[in-house]
């Protein structure tokens, strides 16, 4: 994982680093910096690049990554899959090889293709005068541009400007890759981006394509589709879309909770069990991918020196991150931590205290055997917020798994002093270009978690602690194909499962300006990586093949009905209640929604992230 930056110059030009957005680039890639400038005379351009290397597998390759003939190369991303890299090799050596053999555009495409895994890269063709960037299919890896008259700047992250900038940053849009003729921009003055879109087929390619890439582009520069058709091939098949006749969408049981015998019982159903063994098999694979793709000289570390963990998870206790948990026991060496982040913000103390509150205040010696008083108020510890009870809960879940590994459960405490200090540093410019109540709330929240700093407890004693893992798995993904959220549940009653299909489909395709690239921002201000094994692309395939009424049944309660082939694989993997907890927001689970306006939507734009 890197920071990358280019900027592209059709004329020579004097350039100045924004202080800040070099040193978001370099928190990112904290083992390696370069800048390489490249020049033309003719025709006349100027590319800048700059890199930021954080050390993850084989040995250290610093970038850019210039080869023999010219070309260049600002890699930021992790090659799982379709492309070889042997454990001893350095997946951006591999990529820029495998690039530098081409001789053509398809050929190019062709490499870009076969990759599985998250990128975003910026790449210079010497031959033919070229620059190619773009991300993968689900924008897994941040990329940002902003374009000036003759100046076009890509990089991993920006910084929030402080007053109003006509030509501000926004993220790359997810849906293929660009490419840039130098020769004809210089002769023109103006920038056009030719797109080779993903798509299922030549003739599939969204209609959308260029009217998404045109709303985040200045006037003066055109976005067109390439001439030769040329298209990357989708690393995932399509959403079955099919819904039999026979199927019932009328009966919607009452949303009362069933048990964890109920569960038990739609496990049993015979029908249910391959869906279920095959989802295991695939999100089993996705992580062991995911926790082996690490620092070479680590691999071979001896058991006594490698007590710290290379791996943790952002865990809530529910069941995307307890199934996370529970696949990665499978493939980290037995004698390594595992690092299970849990994050809370401190809860405000009612303004107003009842007749009985202020009672029980004076019998502060006797042990009370409930979170909350009779009158509802809290009386447990200010963090003891919805995220960390369930947490806890998980954890005993995965001690009882594995009573063997050490599972280290970080309570991650965060005030409000602390929320609003590190968001006017930091914070807000890692969101931008987002700006949304929930971009801030989640944000902030996954800022923190990644951060590790903490403590944990061991043997009734609480001890300082900060987590030491590179690599950072995330549940982003299992709602969005699975249907954990409301809307789903609410699309299904008014639309039934056509409706559904159709909201499933949304969510997958606009998750990387919704997500990816904002916790990807901001996970790597930690010189940590963010790992999503929901949205490998084996996984995503088999889902995608999955009916959608095996994947949820939304007339059964929440708890169950929402992402419920899910649920019957933690139930197949030994988890207990974990597999019945009915799905919370980060925002809500973590109860940073509560530390500010509760009258603010969601969709809102955050005044405390435009006023930094």
């Amino acid at each position: 994982m890197c920071g990358i930056f280019c900027l592209l110059s059709l004329s020579p030009t004097h350039f100045e680093w924004d202080k800040t957005v070099y040193g978001h680039l370099k928190r990112r890639g904290p083992n390696s910096s370069r800048d390489l400038t490249v020049t033309n005379g003719n025709p006349c351009y100027q590319c800048i690049f700059s890199a930021h290397v954080l050390h993850m597998r084989g040995l250290l390759t610093a970038q850019p990554v210039q080869d023999d003939k010219g070309n260049v190369l600002v890699w930021n991303g992790e090659v799982f899959g379709g492309v070889t890299v042997i454990p001893e090799e350095n997946d951006t050596a591999v990529v820029s090889q495998c690039l530098s053999s081409c001789s053509s555009s398809s050929e190019i495409l062709s490499v870009l293709s076969s990759i599985q895994g998250p990128w975003g890269f910026v790449y210079y063709q010497r031959a033919g005068d070229y620059l190619w960037f773009g991300r993968d299919f689900f924008g897994r890896r941040s990329l940002l541009w902003k374009i000036d008259a003759e100046v076009l700047m890509l990089s991993s992250v920006a910084a929030h400007p402080l007053g109003p900038d006509q030509s501000a940053w926004q993220e790359v849009p997810a849906v293929g890759v660009y490419r840039i003729d130098l020769k004809a921009a210089t002769v023109s003055g103006t920038m056009t981006f030719e797109v080779y879109p993903w798509a299922h087929a030549e003739n599939d390619v969204p209609s959308s394509c260029i009217q998404t890439i045109s709303e985040s582009i200045p006037n003066s520069c055109t976005a067109v589709m390439n001439h030769s058709g040329l298209v990357l091939s989708s690393p995932v098949c399509p959403l079955n879309m099919s819904i039999p006749e026979s199927l019932s969408e009328t009966v919607i049981h009452p949303n009362s909770h069933l048990s964890f015998k109920d569960l038990e019982q739609l496990l049993a159903s015979k029908e249910k069990n391959d869906e279920v063994n095959f989802l295991i098999d695939a999100l089993s694979k996705a992580v062991r991918r995911r926790v082996l793709c690490l620092p070479f000289e680590s691999q071979g570390s001896s058991p006594f020196i490698n007590s710290r963990a290379s791996v943790a998870i952002l865990f809530s206790g529910g069941i995307d991150s307890m199934i996370l948990a529970a696949l990665a026991d499978r493939h980290i060496p037995a004698h390594e931590p595992i690092d299970l982040l849990n994050v809370a913000f401190k809860l405000q103390e009612p303004k107003m205290q009842t007749e009985s509150a202020k009672k029980q205040r004076k019998h502060k010696n006797k042990p009370t055997d409930s979170k909350t008083n009779e009158a509802g108020l809290r009386t447990s510890c200010p963090f003891d917020v919805p995220d960390r009870i369930t947490g806890k809960a998980g954890l005993k879940e995965l001690q009882d798994l594995n009573p063997e590994r050490r599972w280290n459960f970080v309570e991650i405490n965060v005030t409000q002093e602390e929320l609003q200090k590190m968001r006017q540093e930091r914070i807000c410019h890692l969101v931008y270009p987002l700006d949304t109540v929930l971009d801030d709330s989640i944000g902030c929240a996954v800022w923190f978690a990644a951060r590790g700093t903490g403590f944990i407890r061991e043997g009734g004693e609480q001890s300082p602690f900060t987590s030491s893992a590179k690599v950072i798995l995330t549940g982003i993904g299992a709602d969005e194909q699975l249907a954990g959220y409301s809307r789903h549940r609410a699309r299904f009653k008014t639309s039934g499962h056509e409706g559904l299909i159709q909201e499933l489909a949304m969510e997958l395709g606009r998750i990387s300006s919704r997500n990816l690239g904002r916790d990807d921002r901001v996970i790597g201000d930690h010189g940590k990586e963010a790992r999503f094994p929901y949205l490998d692309e084996n996984v995503v395939s088999y889902l995608n093949s999955v009916p959608v009424w095996e994947k949820a049944d939304l007339s059964l309660p929440r708890g169950v009905g929402e992402k419920l082939l899910l649920r019957l694989a933690a139930k197949q993997l030994g988890l207990g209640k974990s597999a019945v907890l009915p799905k919370r927001a980060m925002q809500f689970g973590s109860r940073i929604a509560k530390m500010e306006n509760s009258h603010e939507k969601a969709s809102d734009k955050c005044t405390r992230l435009l006023t930094g």
